[in-house]
């Protein structure tokens, strides 16, 4: 008699990911890289296409990875897109870091530079960022809190430069730098956004003005 064919098993809960549990944290280097690996991807395939237009199964692709091994680590896109978010929030603490370690070895125009080309730095990830925070409209707050939090750390590097620096106008100064640093962004990585061949030297060099005028009389 020919063998009947094996019946399916449906999916059990155990079998299905869980998309309630956190992304895995791999303590072996190799998993550390293959996350690393998967999330470069997830960030190139958010930043082309959008949050809501890219599928898990292109992302595993796009890392040449199986999309088993994606939903291993990340059960569901929202958990990967937390993921995500807390790299941005760390590349915003390590580009911080940097700067302030270099700081008193900085001449005013350096230290300008360096805040005019902060997010063009760090635009290759943080322009997934940017599609993540616009994908849903609950995530206002997650915006919120980015801006909060590079804010926080702009005032602090000020403060450490020019400890006499009133507060107030730290945070005013870093939300005026902020917005140099976008407008940074657009005149060099956004090819929508109006500019022209000289653009981003002017900005840097107002950029420059501003800090050396507003931090005068304040430095160590």
């Amino acid at each position: 008699m020919p063998s009947r064919p094996a019946k399916r098993r449906p999916a059990t809960a155990a079998s299905r990911p869980n998309r309630d549990r956190p992304a895995l944290r791999p303590q072996r280097s190799v998993g550390r890289e293959r996350v690393a690996n998967l999330m470069i991807a997830a960030a190139d395939v958010i930043r082309e296409r959008g949050f809501d237009a890219a599928t898990m199964a292109e992302i595993a692709e796009r890392a040449g990875a199986k999309v088993g091994s994606l939903y291993r680590f990340f059960p569901s896109k929202e958990v990967l897109a937390d993921a995500l978010m807390q790299r941005y929030a760390d590349l915003i603490d390590a580009a911080c870091d940097e700067i302030d370690a270099r700081l008193s070895a900085l001449a005013a125009d350096e230290l300008a530079d360096l805040f005019v080309n902060f997010f063009v730095k760090i635009h290759h990830e943080s322009g997934a960022l940017t599609a993540l925070l616009e994908a849903r409209s609950h995530w206002s707050a997650k915006r919120l809190e980015f801006r909060e939090q590079a804010l926080k750390r702009f005032v602090n590097t000020l403060l450490l430069r020019a400890p006499a620096l009133p507060r107030k106008t730290a945070r005013d100064m870093a939300v005026v730098l902020l917005n140099n640093m976008k407008t940074m962004v657009a005149m060099t990585v956004d090819k929508s956004a109006p500019t022209s061949p000289g653009s981003a030297d002017e900005l840097r060099f107002m950029n420059r003005l501003y800090l050396a005028s507003k931090l005068a009389g304040f430095e160590r």
